[in-house]
């Protein structure tokens, strides 16, 4: 089965009633968990995005909160895990500083993680990785946003 153009979807949605778009939506949402996922942040959270980045931040907080300090394969998959998580959410987001701030957290998080986890060359990689992530999504905002999110980079200890 060929799934349908964008175009074809949004003249198909326009053609819908009301009644008919709400059980759509409840359909999609019910098959799902990313979708239901993403229409629970398009429904309530958007409106409050600093309040959606620190419950993103907690909830990646308590992931790193459950490392296993005793075995560095867990430990890195642990770290896996808060990574994976924060980038779905991330990607719910279309604001443009969401991403940074919740990929500066991780970051943080990562380095004041145990010695076992900081000294795999898997975790410094993710997290070289996440600082060239948090770069470049700098670099693609307005100058003054780029100014005071280094500012932010450079406060936090992420950057020398």
């Amino acid at each position: 089965m060929q799934p349908a153009t964008l175009p074809q979807i949004k003249k198909a949605l326009g053609e819908m009633t009301q009644p008919e778009l709400v059980a759509l939506c409840l359909k999609v949402a019910k098959y799902k968990k990313d979708n239901k996922e993403l229409m629970t942040y398009l429904l309530f959270e958007a409106e409050d995005e600093a309040g959606y980045i620190k419950a993103v931040n907690e909830e990646v907080k308590e992931i790193f909160s459950e490392i296993n300090r005793w075995s560095g394969y867990q430990a890195k998959k642990t770290v896996r895990k808060g990574l994976r998580i924060a980038n779905k959410y991330i990607k719910y987001s279309p604001a443009s500083g969401t991403d940074i701030e919740i990929l500066i957290n991780f970051c943080l998080l990562l380095k004041k993680a145990p010695m076992i986890i900081r000294n795999s060359q898997t975790v410094i990689n993710i997290y070289d990785r996440q600082l060239v992530r948090i770069n470049k999504s700098i670099a693609k905002l307005h100058e003054d946003l780029q100014y005071d999110y280094t500012q932010l980079l450079e406060e936090s200890g992420l950057v020398e």
